[in-house]
């Protein structure tokens, strides 16, 4: 979108200025074939989304091929969008999504699903695969809900089935070969299902017995039965993104994301991730430690996360861990980790963690009982537990948070009082300990996934979720702990399309049209809605709830995922006997039928012959050396709608990235000594934004201010520094006035009749509307003068904002002033 002004009228406009460091914007003479990466959500979390940079840079590394980004809009923006009758657009370049020749969603959760409806309406596409034209996009889904892609399969061409890097290179390649030769949209589908882990559901017709369940999956085309997942044999030689985009806004997860192995041999019985990403496959010390240092370098983050899915049971967790700490405290970033597993924690690294987490540490029992943990095949015991928690609480945590399932297979109420005794009794392993003892407990329920051991079990009804949630919340306030849970709806609706068939498409239709958006969001999610959309479809969501038999023909059984049923059936039949099968990792092999024990399988490193680079030498300098360097900045275009704090936190990052000796703040959570100026207005452009940075070592103001124009996204510029007198005060401190101009509507002729009344008054009132309270504000004694020059309005301030001055003046209100393209033009300091 380049007409920026228009997004003052939305929340949160920097979802959709595009612009941000390392996002990349090719030459349009030299793309032959364009890809939008479309995530099915809101921008933050699509931003926080570890998969999505990694096919960026792969895409984007190819000669002919540009990948832009773009997000589900929020209801404000759909809304402005639609009003306007303009289509959804890239971010990058602001193309029509429909202009694209592939857009490829991510399939994270199932409950985004009428969010890709939704993009593709926006994008003024039919949603229906056969209602699209033949130079319509080509629509791919990918990721774990891909595993079974048949509620999507009436409005998608292709599905990727497992690792996304080597098969999307050769996707892109196909699609383009096809294009040069002109090949009907048929011809394309043909080639594209000989690619490994390319499905194509328009190549197979489902038939359903009288009683709803699948008869039979009929391939269309000879020898395409089964679709093989894809594999990326050695995760050590995987493209990852060391120039990471630097988002504006906070994300929900901003920082490097660092995965360090892929796959878990763990064989929880409820996890459908650790069967269809298996074999674990682990990064080396060296090779993690060449891209932090990259990615820390490129983006200025303070925080580097460690992410698989057992981050604690990496092979060289514990002197990769210790490394890191040692070689980034000097400048002051941390290392974290998601949860962790218990049978993971092993002392030492508990000693390590203590120095990166000071407040919350998180665990996974997933079930009370000791017969539900075997059950689930967990493998950790109370006693475990109990130990691991007694150590935090002792190293100096003082809240644990426990993470559990409820409706798990064999469950009884039993099971249930369990998570109550055993969250209880993690707090009073925290008596006697510094700090107090806090433990927060999270109960999600449980949802039978594909490709699991799981698979066939029934799903509890809304009602009996609400049973059992009642009586944990019960026997938790007796205890004197808090529960936090999944709403039973969502997980409900969750288990419909987790294990759904092609018939919930019209359900999706249904859906769509009723209104429902973003239902993985509870703002927004309106069940009533979706009871409309079930009786509209003809759908009874109870049916895909139940027990399916084992002989019975699943909807995802032509989705090969490397494991094959006898093996989950097995795992099944152990969990009802109570059988642990040991992981693989550092036992027997469980014959779980993935291995080719040649190009596939388990890697793991030997951290003993892998040690990391020596820690980064400190140079804070003497305690007592402050060296202050002054800046002017403008901040003009798309800057203009970076809101004040997203404006400092990118301002900061810059400095690290620039390399500058800055000096930190003293305490708990250290920060660069960085001044500023009071918040300019969303929507007002700069050219005299004053930055003060202290630096504890002394570097030329012409140096700073090169180094930071390289670090600078568009529309952020230092144009003048200097190195201030000893004395002079701190920005916000030095200014006398801010000079601004606002441009005048075309029939507004009574201004000088406004600004002699303004000027001759002693006090001139303003309603304000704040937090939706109005109060009445004196704009008089902050404004020094106001006049007309060249055609524009000159507020020239003390302080304050100059849209309440012209919203007086004119007549307007706030956000029709903001519209009319404000500017600072100089400012004005105290001598």
């Amino acid at each position: 979108m380049n007409d920026f002004r228009r997004l003052t009228e939305v929340s949160r406009p920097s979802r959709y200025l595009g612009g941000e460091l390392g996002s990349r914007s090719k030459n349009p003479d030299q793309i032959e074939l364009r890809m939008a990466l479309a995530f099915p959500d809101v921008y933050e979390v699509g931003m926080s989304h570890m998969g999505f940079p990694i096919l960026y840079r792969i895409l984007n590394d190819l000669d002919g091929i540009s990948a832009e980004r773009a997000y589900t809009p929020w209801p404000d923006m759909a809304e402005l969008l639609v009003r306007d009758g303009a289509p959804l657009t890239s971010l990058e370049s602001g193309r029509p999504l429909a202009d694209f020749d592939i857009i490829g969603f991510t399939l994270q959760y199932e409950l985004s699903y009428t969010n890709i409806l939704w993009m593709l309406q926006l994008a003024g596409l039919p949603v229906r695969r056969e209602e699209r034209g033949p130079d319509a996009p080509l629509i791919v889904v990918g990721g774990p809900c891909a595993f079974n892609p048949e509620p999507l399969a009436d409005f998608i061409d292709c599905a990727l089935i497992g690792d996304g890097e080597e098969a999307i290179v050769e996707l892109v390649e196909t699609v383009r070969q096809a294009r040069r030769e002109k090949l009907p949209r048929a011809g394309l589908l043909e080639r594209l299902s000989t690619i490994p882990g390319i499905y194509v559901p328009s190549f197979f017709e489902v038939d359903y017995q009288a009683d709803g369940r699948v008869a039979e999956i009929r391939p269309l085309k000879p020898g395409y039965t089964k679709v093989t997942r894809r594999f990326l044999a050695d995760l050590e030689t995987a493209p990852f993104p060391t120039e990471p985009i630097i988002p504006f806004m906070q994300t929900v997860h901003n920082r490097v994301a660092m995965e360090i192995a892929r796959g878990c041999t763990r064989g929880c019985r409820f996890c459908q991730a650790g069967y269809i990403y298996r074999p674990v496959r682990e990064r080396s010390p060296e090779k993690i430690a060449e891209l932090v240092e990259a990615a820390l370098s490129n983006s200025g983050y303070e925080e580097i996360s460690l992410l698989s899915l057992s981050t604690g049971d990496y092979s060289c967790i514990e002197p990769l861990l210790k490394g890191l700490m040692t070689r980034y405290a000097e400048d002051r970033v941390a290392v974290s980790f998601p949860s962790l597993r218990v049978g993971s924690l092993s002392e030492s690294l508990m000693e390590e963690i203590k120095k990166v987490r000071k407040t919350g540490f998180t665990l996974a029992p997933e079930a009370g009982s000791e017969r539900m943990r075997q059950v689930i095949n967990k493998g950790i015991t109370e006693a475990d537990l109990l130990e691991t928690t007694h150590n935090a609480f002792t190293l100096g945590w003082r809240v644990i948070k426990l993470y559990f399932m409820m409706g798990l297979p064999t469950e009884t109420d039993e099971d249930l009082k369990a998570i109550v005794e055993l969250a209880a009794q993690v707090k009073r392993s925290g008596r006697g300990t510094q700090g107090g003892a806090d433990v927060n407990v999270a109960v999600s329920t449980f949802v039978p996934k594909p490709h699991t051991p799981f698979q066939w079990e029934p799903q509890l009804s809304i009602a009996e979720t609400l049973r059992k949630q009642n009586l944990l919340k019960d026997g938790l306030r007796s205890k004197k702990l808090r529960l936090k849970y999944h709403e039973a709806s969502l997980s409900y609706l969750e288990g419909v399309f987790a294990r759904g068939d092609r018939r919930l498409g019209r359900l999706l239709e249904a859906a769509l049209a009723a209104g429902c958006r973003f239902d993985g969001w509870r703002e927004h999610f309106d069940y009533a809605k979706w009871q409309q959309a079930f009786a509209v479809a003809g759908i009874d969501p109870d049916w895909y709830l139940r027990e399916r038999e084992e002989s019975e023909i699943l909807p995802w059984d032509h989705i090969d995922c490397g494991l094959s049923k006898d093996f989950f059936s097995t795992e099944r039949r152990k969990s009802l006997e109570l059988t642990a099968t040991p992981d693989c990792r550092s036992g027997e092999c469980s014959v779980c039928g993935v291995c080719d024990f040649e190009q596939l399988r388990m890697r793991l490193q030997q951290p003993q012959d892998l040690p990391l680079p020596p820690a980064k030498p400190v140079t804070s300098g003497n305690d007592q050396l402050r060296f202050r360097v002054r800046l002017q900045l403008s901040k003009l275009g798309r800057a203009k709608m970076v809101a004040h704090l997203e404006y400092l936190t990118m301002f900061q990052r810059a400095v690290r990235r620039a390399g500058l000796p800055v000096r930190f703040s003293q305490g708990f959570h250290p920060t660069p000594k960085v001044s500023y100026l009071e918040a300019l207005p969303m929507g007002v452009e700069s050219e005299a934004e004053l930055v003060d940075i202290e630096l504890f070592e002394p570097v030329s103001a012409e140096e700073v201010a090169r180094r930071l124009n390289l670090q600078l996204p568009e529309g952020f510029l230092v144009v003048a520094a200097e190195i201030p007198a000893a004395g002079v005060p701190s920005p916000s401190a030095s200014v006398a006035a801010s000079i601004y101009r606002v441009p005048l509507p075309g029939e507004n002729t009574d201004i000088e009749q406004a600004i002699s009344t303004f000027l001759a008054s002693e006090k001139v009132s303003y309603v304000q509307l704040k937090q939706g309270v109005e109060k009445i504000v004196d704009l008089r004694p902050d404004v020094l003068g106001l006049e007309c020059v060249d055609g524009e309005l000159e507020i020239r301030l003390i302080k304050g904002s100059p849209l309440r001055v012209a919203s007086q003046l004119l007549g307007l209100g706030v956000e029709p002033v903001r519209q009319l393209g404000v500017r600072k033009i100089r400012i004005e300091l105290k001598s």
